[in-house]
């Protein structure tokens, strides 16, 4: 594979991004070929040391950096000079895209805000990531993943009647709008293609967040259906697509259809429930849910879910033991996909995620690992004709 191949080959971004969810985005971009220059100040992006490891921290290259900031390149400047501003608008004259995460007005106070931009580069396309957008009453909250979790009504609708609320085990909201900012940049970047126009992509964690859960808000909207904490329960609300009991730890079962419930009650050789008239349909086993799971769960008892989940998934009826991350990673269908992708760091090779998707051609390539604070900054000053005495001067001034 060359990286010509690749989409966003020969595509320029400048992104200003720190944290999780503007990195996540232009990773993606950068995994399908566009040179994604990241520019941090003096300091770093935040998430370079977060604390898991205190190896990796000191070096800069905590693990959820790495995660999310493979193939990019690092110049480091301080933007409160005019000499590091005038090395920005060198790289957005020539650059396709500018992606940044901060609140409204932190570009616009910079002198970089979309329309001065637009000016500087007239087909550029500005996109912005933040808590509630830039407009709206909301717009100059600050937006945080358990914040976004919890007004959304993500946490409503997680966790266990009897427990109360709990949010997500990863910050999915985060994700998630990274993901749709760069569907939308994908989108702008198609339009111009076409028309060669600016375009200004306004991603709000917020909208994306509830764009995820469209079902829900269309069950309230047309039945007034108001989803409540349901535990492990399915939003089908079957009984059989539960978290169940399986000999010393768990399944969970995701069978929903009446062929299913078939498959699942003859694999676990309970036949006899097809003539009690407590369980004739969906509707009566849920009056009788209790007396249904504890059929189920005595069948489980017998059998680890390990082996439960292949007879019952080749017997028809859809289930998964739960599995942690490292026992996932290692399944043979993960590595079939070529999702994982290895890169040489200081430790030797790591395995990184990439994307969620295959191409026949041009796909997601992991070449490099995240780059150290600065790496490519000397490059890319290079590139836009700075001779190594400027560079020097800019770095006795403290610009870069």
């Amino acid at each position: 594979m060359t990286e010509d191949d690749r989409p966003f080959a020969g595509i320029r971004i400048v992104d200003f991004t720190q944290v999780l969810a503007g990195p996540f985005c232009t990773y993606q971009l950068a995994l399908l070929g566009a040179d994604v220059i990241k520019v941090e100040r003096p300091e770093g992006d935040e998430m370079r040391r977060t604390p898991l490891s205190r190896e990796w921290a000191e070096r800069g290259l905590a693990p959820a950096f790495q995660a999310v900031n493979g193939n990019k390149r690092s110049i480091a400047l301080d933007l409160r000079q005019e000499p590091a501003l005038e090395i920005i608008r060198k790289l957005i004259a020539g650059a396709d895209v500018v992606v940044e995460n901060f609140r409204p007005g932190v570009m616009d106070r910079l002198g970089l805000g979309a329309e001065a931009l637009k000016a500087l580069n007239p087909s550029i396309i500005y996109a912005s990531i933040s808590g509630f957008g830039h407009t709206g009453p909301d717009r100059l909250e600050a937006g945080y993943d358990g914040r976004i979790q919890a007004t959304s009504g993500i946490m409503a609708i997680t966790g266990h009647p009897e427990l109360g609320p709990t949010r997500a085990g990863f910050a999915v909201c985060d994700i998630l709008s990274g993901m749709t900012a760069a569907f939308g940049i994908s989108g702008a970047l198609f339009q111009r293609s076409r028309t060669g126009r600016y375009q200004r992509v306004d991603v709000s964690m917020l909208d994306a967040t509830l764009a995820f859960l469209s079902g829900q808000i269309a069950d309230f909207n047309l039945v007034g259906h108001r989803q409540g904490l349901s535990g492990n329960q399915a939003v089908s609300r079957r009984v059989t697509a539960n978290l169940f009991k399986a000999g010393d730890s768990h399944i969970l079962l995701a069978v929903n259809t009446e062929g299913q419930y078939r498959c699942l009650m003859t694999g676990l050789g309970r036949t006899e429930v097809f003539d009690d008239p407590r369980f004739a349909d969906w509707f009566t086993r849920k009056t009788h849910e209790a007396a249904l799971r504890a059929i189920i769960e005595d069948a489980l008892a017998t059998d680890s879910p390990a082996n439960w989940e292949q007879r019952l998934n080749a017997a028809g009826a859809p289930c998964a033991q739960i599995r942690p991350i490292e026992d996932a990673i290692a399944l043979p269908q993960v590595a079939a996909r070529g999702v994982l992708q290895a890169v040489e760091t200081p430790a030797g090779p790591i395995n990184f995620m990439t994307n969620g998707f295959r191409l026949d051609y041009g796909g997601a390539q992991l070449e490099r690992m995240a780059p150290t604070l600065g790496q490519d900054t000397d490059a890319i000053l290079a590139d836009l004709g700075y001779d190594p005495p400027a560079i020097a001067a800019l770095r006795a001034k403290g610009a870069i």
